[in-house]
């Protein structure tokens, strides 16, 4: 039996893309490219948010705080994922991987309720357009957003504890350039069931909640719509929605097909690693282009930043 007790600490092993070498420069740059744009688009993002005037409304309170979950979320990864490709065998000592995974779980779930809290917003200015700024005060936003923080840091607490007692004498090799709680936790010996029980609900109470909350503002905002009897009024308002439901989509559909797959499937490990490079490095990188090119504001105030930096 190897556990902490043992001689020598706890260590993880990171492992990069299966069949991939380490030290490959061809994997390793475009990740780097990838960091970067996330790096300045959501930085960009913030910027503009608070340079634009007009932008100082609800809606987009909740995209800043969708661009520091992001933010919180890729900056967890970054130091790991660029390691593993950089060096023959990366290891991880377990208290670390314990805090990394617990950040990552806990911006998870921070983006997750701030997806729902820009549902409600979008609810909001389409069935109740005149009572927007009465429903939606100041107040209310900052205690949405104080309570969807304290939800995220709560909610995974019990995970990281758990996961603190468990002895590990199995094999001490991660599937992922991260540390992951499913990931972690098959490498544990010992009753895994509470940790794993736990896991499943905290992400049913968290993900599996804020998902029916969304389908239900939208099932009521395209009735809503519906209901209109302008043709330029619907299209108007079905604008308004297509950036934040990129936004659900994009971290949605790899959170739940990683989940299935880690919880169920039986497929190549390929499949697991790419769909869990997919969960914390697509939606950082994509939200900001998507809220970019949606946002007549934003993209006015990127271009005359640009414009100012060439000349």
């Amino acid at each position: 039996s190897s556990n902490r007790t043992g001689s020598s600490p706890l260590t993880f092993t990171l492992t990069a893309i299966p069949g991939v070498a380490v030290s490959s420069s061809w994997v390793a740059l475009p990740l780097c490219c990838l960091y970067l744009l996330m790096l300045l688009g959501n930085c960009c993002l913030l910027w503009t948010i608070r340079a634009e005037h007009t932008l100082h409304s609800p809606m987009y309170y909740f995209l800043s705080m969708l661009a520091l979950a992001d933010l919180g979320l890729s900056l967890c990864t970054l130091p790991t994922v660029l390691a593993t490709f950089s060096a023959p065998a990366t290891s991880l000592p377990f208290q670390a991987c314990l805090a990394q995974m617990y950040f990552i779980h806990a911006f998870s779930a921070i983006e997750s309720g701030v997806l729902v809290a820009m549902a409600f917003d979008r609810f909001v200015a389409i069935c109740h357009p005149l009572r927007y700024g009465s429903i939606l005060s100041g107040s209310l936003v900052a205690r949405a957003g104080a309570l969807i923080v304290l939800r995220g840091v709560l909610v995974v607490l019990p995970v990281a504890v758990l996961m603190a007692r468990m002895p590990f004498c199995r094999s001490r090799v991660l599937s992922h350039s991260f540390c992951l709680h499913q990931d972690m936790l098959r490498l544990a010996c010992g009753d895994v069931r509470p940790s794993s029980w736990y896991g499943l609900s905290a992400v049913i109470l968290t993900k599996g909640l804020d998902s029916l909350a969304i389908l239900l503002s939208y099932v009521l905002i395209v009735r809503a719509i519906l209901g209109t009897v302008s043709v330029e009024a619907r299209a108007k308002a079905f604008s308004t929605c297509v950036s934040h439901l990129c936004a659900v989509l994009i971290f949605y559909v790899p959170l739940i097909s990683l989940s299935i797959i880690h919880r169920f499937g039986n497929l190549p490990s390929l499949t697991h690693t790419l769909l869990a490079d997919a969960y914390l490095l697509v939606p950082p990188v994509l939200n900001p282009l998507v809220y970019s090119w949606k946002t007549q504001q934003i993209r006015r105030r990127i271009l005359l930043l640009l414009c100012r930096r060439g000349s």
